[in-house]
């Protein structure tokens, strides 16, 4: 009994674990937004490709914000399915609020959205860029808070992590796996704010907010011109110039909704994981780590089900059926409070595996994905997770 209650505790330390990982502190809502008479003005570059379908309620939202001091520059990156007009049409209709720029063609050397970016960059005019995907919804009070926390944090660079709108199934399936592996990863946003260590340092592209002039000296989206994991791969370079980072939640002030289809995910993901999953691991283990990552994801949550499933077969022994069944149910109580931690709710954890079993084909493929990579109708060949042409 002895053995059988020692080979549980794994689960149970997840289980245990779970809480931890979800407990949102810092918040970004606990900082007041500065004085009207000492508001800097802040430039919201949206670098925007192929978003016809987020573009107008993004920038809606943009529109709404409490912050008066603002201008919004939407960077059509040579989008072919009308998210250009779309936004030129709310310009129109935003009394000078919202500029469009039609992005140039994209340079040799250049991954797309650190490009775009760029290019918002040098049309504005704020003390303070913040840069904003096309997928997100802001409340109207967040970009205050945030200049707030900028301010008392004497920060060069914010971030904040939103709510994750999970709506079809596959969504529910499969990301909560990804995002709580991210989760482990920077275990808390306390903890990334403590790190000096780049490698220990991540920001959330979906909502980036620097000085201007900490930007300009690190080089701002020049430096990281060929990374496709631009967001982290700016704030490890901020870090590593000696800049301040500062991550918080605002899951009350914002969600994004980042794939909508199976296809989406596995693809989304699979570039993220191949080219920005080296960076957040030591160099020796960056080839080893997507195989460790699939086989931990099988084992832990795939195997368990599967033994179980195979007991009343007569296929294992019953001591094996009940490892199995003490496993599986731990696990479903560990994902029943990560669902509700990412407000999904928590009958959605028998999902688990079938998640799993697909996060962990992501993780092989990024690590089996060669030297070229498609993304959003262009591609690119890649060297050592850089674009080097197109």
């Amino acid at each position: 009994m002895g053995t059988l209650l020692l080979s549980l505790v794994p689960w149970a330390l997840f289980v245990l674990w779970t809480p931890a990982l979800l407990r949102q502190r810092p918040r970004i809502a606990a900082y007041a937004p500065p004085a009207e008479d000492a508001a800097p003005l802040v430039s919201i570059i949206v670098p925007a490709r192929n978003e016809a379908h987020n573009i107008a309620q993004c920038v809606s939202t943009l529109l709404d914000s409490a912050y008066a001091r603002r201008e919004i520059i939407v960077v059509d990156d040579g989008s072919v399915d009308g998210t250009g007009d779309i936004a030129r049409a709310l310009a129109e209709r935003s009394d000078g609020a919202v500029q469009v720029i039609d992005g140039a063609p994209l340079p040799e050397g250049w991954f797309g959205k650190p490009w775009a970016c760029w290019q918002g960059y040098r049309a504005s005019r704020g003390e303070v860029l913040l840069f904003v995907d096309a997928d997100a919804r802001q409340e109207p009070e967040l970009i205050g808070h945030a200049v707030g926390a900028l301010e008392a944090e004497r920060a060069d660079l914010v971030t904040v992590l939103p709510r994750q709108r999970l709506r079809s199934f596959w969504e529910r399936a499969v990301m909560p796996q990804l995002l709580l592996a991210i989760m482990m990863r920077y275990p808390s946003a306390g903890w990334v704010n403590r790190s000096r260590r780049p490698r220990d340092v991540i920001a959330n592209g979906q909502f980036i907010m620097v000085r201007r002039s900490a930007y300009e000296e690190v080089g701002g989206h020049e430096a990281v011109r060929h990374e496709v994991a631009e967001d982290l791969r700016l704030a490890q370079h901020f870090v590593a110039q000696g800049k301040k980072l500062f991550l918080a939640h605002a899951s009350e002030l914002m969600e994004t909704r980042m794939y909508r289809s199976l296809g989406e995910i596995v693809e989304g993901w699979t570039k993220n994981l191949a080219l920005g999953g080296r960076h957040v691991v030591e160099p020796w283990l960056a080839p080893l780590a997507p195989w460790l990552a699939a086989a931990a994801l099988l084992l832990f949550w795939c195997a368990p089900p599967l033994v179980l499933a195979a007991w009343p077969l007569g296929f294992v022994s019953g001591r094996a059926g009940v490892w199995a069944g003490g496993a599986t149910a731990l696990s479903l109580l560990g994902w029943a409070m990560a669902y509700a931690g990412l407000r999904v709710r928590p009958t959605n954890a028998p999902l688990y595996p079938l998640g799993a079993a697909i996060a962990a084909w992501i993780f092989v493929r990024s690590a089996l994905r060669g030297g070229r990579v498609r993304w959003k109708g262009r591609e690119y060949r890649v060297e050592g997770g850089s674009a080097v042409g197109r």
